[in-house]
C-alpha cells in the first residue's frame, strides 16, 4: 500500500493516520451505489443490527456522526437548560459541544494519568444541578466504568459513555457503551473501523432508541419504509423540532464490512502499540502508556509523556519529528482553555492533572498497516535526540 500524506507534503515518511479501505471495502460501497434506496433504508438497518450484536446492546441506531449521538442521547435523558453534565476536562471538544447543543452546561472535571475521567474529581464536581456524567473512554482504554457507573446510580444521575476511541473495548466481558444508559461511537477516518463520516448510538432502552431515530430525521414519526409501505407517504406527524442527522446506506454498507474486520484491526493496532512500549520503555524521559491488557483497551491512540528527563520540551519533539519527515499530534487541549469553554463552562474542582500532561504527551502514528521499519523510524528519532 502506498502510503501519502493527507496533506500533500512528499517530505512525510511516516503519515500520522492511514485509513484502512481495502477492495472489499470499495466493493461494498459500490454495490450499495447501484441501489435506488441510498438513505435510510434496509442497509442501514443491517449495520445498526450488526453493530448492536457485536456490543451485545439491546438496540442501535446509525446517525451522521459521534456528535449527533452524543446530541440525540442528551435530549432523549431529558438533559436540557439549567442542567449540568459532567465532562472529562482532556477530551475533544465534541463531548462539551454536544452539552452545549442540549442547552445545558459542560462541567470540567480533572483526569487520570491516562487521561481518564477521574472518579473522585467528579465527587468534588457534582451540585444540585449535575443532570448526567458523560466520562470518555479515552485513546481506546476503559475508564473507571464501573465506579462511575455505581456513582451515577447513588446520585439518580443520566450516564452516556463517550466510546469515540473504543470499539472493541470490553470491561468484564461487557463491551464498553452498555454500562450506561447509552453509548456514543465514532466512525470518523481515524477511528478502529470508518464510515468516513458517522456515528451509532446503542442503548438496552427501547423508548430511547425509537426517540433518537425520530429526532434524527427531523422528529418525523414514521421511517422512510413505514411511509411508502402502507397508507400515504405524506401521512406522518412531528411532534418536536428533529433534525437531519441521519446516516446514507453507502456509509452503512462501508461500516458493515469494517465491522467484519474488527478484530483483525484491533489485533494490527496492539501489535504495534506493544512495539513501541517495547522499544520506548526504558527511554530516559519518556514515559509510555499502559501496556493493554487483553480486551480492555481498543489501542486507537499510542502516547507518550515527554518529561523533563527527557532534555527537549515535547513541542521540541514535535518539531523535530516534523523535520524529519514523522508526522505527531496532541490528543488533547484541555477544554477549559477554549473560549467557548471558558464562557459557557463550569469549573468546580481543580483541573491541574490535565494542565500537567498537556505539556508532556505525545501522539506517535499508529494505524493498522504501519510497518515495524515505519515504526522503527520513529523510534531511533525518539532516541537520537
Amino acid at each position: 500500500m502506498v502510503k501519502k500524506d493527507a496533506f500533500g507534503d512528499k517530505k512525510i515518511r511516516v503519515p500520522f493516520f492511514q485509513p484502512h479501505i481495502d477492495n472489499s471495502d470499495k466493493t461494498a460501497v459500490m454495490n450499495t451505489l447501484g441501489a435506488t434506496l441510498l438513505t435510510d433504508g434496509p442497509v442501514l438497518q443491517k449495520f445498526e443490527n450488526n453493530f448492536s450484536t457485536f456490543t451485545k446492546a439491546k438496540f442501535g441506531v446509525g446517525v451522521s456522526n459521534a456528535t449527533a449521538a452524543l446530541h440525540l442521547s442528551l435530549k432523549a435523558l431529558g438533559v436540557g437548560k439549567g442542567d449540568e453534565v459532567i465532562v472529562p476536562d482532556m477530551t475533544f471538544v465534541a463531548t462539551a459541544n454536544s452539552v452545549l447543543l442540549s442547552g445545558a452546561t459542560p462541567v470540567l472535571a480533572d483526569v487520570y494519568g491516562d487521561m481518564n475521567l477521574s472518579v473522585e474529581s467528579i465527587e468534588r464536581s457534582l451540585t444540585k444541578k449535575t443532570r448526567a456524567i458523560m466520562p470518555v473512554h479515552f485513546a481506546g482504554k476503559a475508564c473507571s466504568i464501573i465506579k462511575i457507573k455505581k456513582l451515577a446510580e447513588s446520585h439518580g444521575l443520566s450516564l452516556i459513555e463517550d466510546c469515540a476511541h473504543a470499539i472493541g473495548t470490553m470491561v468484564n466481558n461487557k463491551h464498553v457503551g452498555t454500562f450506561g444508559d447509552v453509548g456514543c461511537f465514532s466512525f470518523y477516518p481515524t477511528k478502529n473501523i470508518t464510515t468516513l463520516e458517522g456515528g451509532m448510538i446503542i442503548t438496552k432502552s427501547k423508548k430511547i432508541a425509537e426517540y433518537v431515530k425520530s429526532l434524527r430525521n427531523h422528529g418525523i414519526t414514521k421511517s422512510l419504509f413505514q411511509r411508502y409501505s402502507k397508507g400515504s407517504p405524506w401521512d406522518y406527524d412531528v411532534v418536536e423540532p428533529g433534525y437531519n442527522y441521519r446516516m446514507d446506506e453507502v456509509r452503512s454498507a462501508l461500516g458493515i464490512n469494517q465491522l467484519k474486520q474488527i478484530k483483525k484491526l484491533n489485533a494490527l493496532r496492539k501489535r504495534a502499540f506493544e512495539y513501541y512500549s517495547q522499544e520506548l520503555g526504558h527511554e530516559k524521559g519518556i514515559e509510555i502508556p499502559d501496556m493493554p491488557k487483553h480486551e480492555d483497551h481498543a489501542c486507537h491512540l499510542y502516547i507518550i509523556k515527554v518529561t523533563r528527563e527527557y532534555g527537549i520540551s515535547r513541542d521540541n519533539l514535535f518539531k523535530k519529528m516534523l523535520s524529519a519527515g514523522i508526522r505527531t499530534s496532541v490528543h488533547y487541549k484541555p477544554l477549559h482553555r477554549f473560549t467557548i469553554l471558558k464562557k459557557r463552562g463550569k469549573i468546580y474542582d481543580s483541573v491541574k492533572n490535565s494542565d500537567n500532561i498537556y505539556e508532556q504527551i505525545l501522539s506517535l502514528p499508529l494505524y493498522p498497516t504501519i510497518t515495524a521499519q515505519e515504526q522503527d523510524y520513529v523510534i531511533k528519532q525518539i532516541k537520537n535526540h
